[in-house]
């Protein structure tokens, strides 16, 4: 399948496709299995390493050895976006990949994806086999991209042992940013010297989604047509952003953190109690058993918002996704293989070895009994749940995203005001979407009816 003219330059496919040869020799390190004789070779890459990939390699083995028809090599691949993008430009793409849901837009748009459609519709593949969010994930432009793999949510995750220890109950979350704020004070804090030693919660630790925090006051990034990032809503959420700095002075706040450990270490923050409650995803349990105490104690719940009556549960819903690339050799094989992952069995293995939910509905008896998570079905409740959310399904969500974090930080060290910041990417954002939709619209036409017939 030929992708559209501008999505290298000319200059630039040169120089890729000239180092096509090295990139997809380094494109993964695996196991050398000879396939058996007579089956057709199903070429499989993910950006999953460590235990996450071993768990699809589980999956994978099973598929193998289910019948007699189809091999899955499967490959762990670091930088899917670009080597994948190169081999899809080169015309050796891989049969099957594993990808990112936020960036179905981007490959779609660019032709370089086989639309799934009329392969799910012959293998009865339907919405009503996935929770509704997942399912939406991987469609765009009126299409089926993808089908999901292991899917996530955030939550609230609080520390039980410091509520415990400054006297508040151990078992309740808080249920609105009011109700936070109240115990962010009463966890505050110093030294003798007068410097912050801990606080309940910090909007900047981790500070990995700082995009999306107008959901919890009501806001949205895109409406359906354009960009709405200095809406009402997402400038409320920058003032709280801002109370900070106010409430604590940015230096301050910059020292304090500067005291944090890596993430991925015992000095986490959060491990160590100078942060009580953070936003993070079922993944968290993961770091807890490597790098957290003995004793810790946590719970997860529902982020609060600003009014807890209006917006109960508000989550971030994301999920891994296996495609078929433009130009794939074998797309009917492929696409029989990533049914096989979409069902009931196999996806609980797949989710199970990677500490995370299924996207299915349908769920087994034993599933949450042998889960390494106690908190697993929380995370799922809240995928289910009216007020799940995934991101804007637009090829400029890299740059909404940067921007975003960009005023954040502006706004966090008192750089700039909240409607400054926002205005500023408001602006940038509508001219860059507006570059891009030209783009798009000379080319729709085309490209929908090509999809339609495929």
């Amino acid at each position: 399948m030929k992708i559209i003219p501008d999505f290298f330059s000319v200059r630039r496919n040169l120089l890729l496709l000239g180092m096509l040869p090295i990139l997809l020799g380094l494109a993964g390190c695996k196991p050398v299995v000879s396939p058996p004789p007579g089956r057709i070779v199903i070429r499989y890459w993910d950006k999953w390493s460590g235990f996450e990939a071993e768990a699809m390699r589980a999956v994978v083995d099973d598929f193998n050895a289910s019948q007699n028809r189809i091999w899955v090599d499967f490959s762990s691949v670091s930088q899917i976006n670009r080597k994948l993008m190169l081999a899809i430009g080169g015309g050796v793409p891989p049969d099957v990949a594993g990808l990112f849901g936020n960036t179905l837009a981007v490959y779609a748009e660019n032709n370089a994806l086989t639309p799934l459609d009329r392969l799910a519709q012959e293998n009865g593949v339907s919405q009503e086999r996935y929770i509704q969010v997942f399912w939406n994930i991987c469609h765009h432009l009126g299409h089926l991209w993808a089908l999901p793999s292991s899917p996530a949510s955030l939550g609230l995750v609080w520390n039980k042992k410091v509520f415990r220890e400054n006297g508040l109950d151990p078992e309740h979350a808080p249920t609105s940013i009011e109700e936070l704020e109240k115990i962010n004070d009463r966890l505050v804090r110093r030294d003798k010297q007068g410097r912050l030693v801990s606080v309940g919660h910090l909007p900047s630790e981790p500070g990995w989604w700082p995009a999306i925090w107008g959901w919890w006051f009501g806001g949205d990034l895109w409406d359906g047509h354009h960009i709405t990032a200095d809406s009402p809503a997402n400038l409320k959420a920058m003032e709280w952003i801002a109370s900070y700095p106010k409430r604590f002075e940015a230096r301050e706040l910059l020292s304090f953190r500067d005291g944090f450990g890596n993430f991925a270490s015992p000095q986490n923050a959060f491990f160590t109690g100078r942060i009580a409650i953070i936003l993070q995803g079922p993944w968290i349990h993961t770091f807890i058993q490597k790098f957290a105490p003995p004793d810790f104690e946590w719970g997860v719940a529902a982020f609060p918002s600003a009014d807890p009556k209006r917006l109960s549960g508000v989550t971030l819903v994301e999920t891994d996704v296996l495609v078929i690339p433009a130009g794939a050799s074998h797309p009917r094989e492929a696409f029989e293989f990533i049914q096989y992952v979409n069902t009931l069995k196999p996806m609980e293995k797949l989710c199970l070895g990677q500490r995370k939910f299924s996207p299915l509905r349908e769920v087994s008896a034993d599933f949450f009994s042998r889960h390494p998570n106690p908190h697993i079905r929380t995370f799922l409740e809240l995928a289910q749940g009216p007020q799940a959310r995934s991101v804007p399904p637009i090829t400029i969500w890299a740059l909404y995203e940067n921007d975003m974090k960009q005023a954040f930080g502006k706004v966090w060290t008192g750089a700039t005001t909240p409607v400054a910041a926002l205005h500023e990417v408001q602006v940038h954002l509508e001219q860059e979407f507006t570059q891009r939709q030209r783009r798009w619209d000379r080319l729709a036409d085309v490209l929908q009816q090509k999809w339609r017939e495929e």
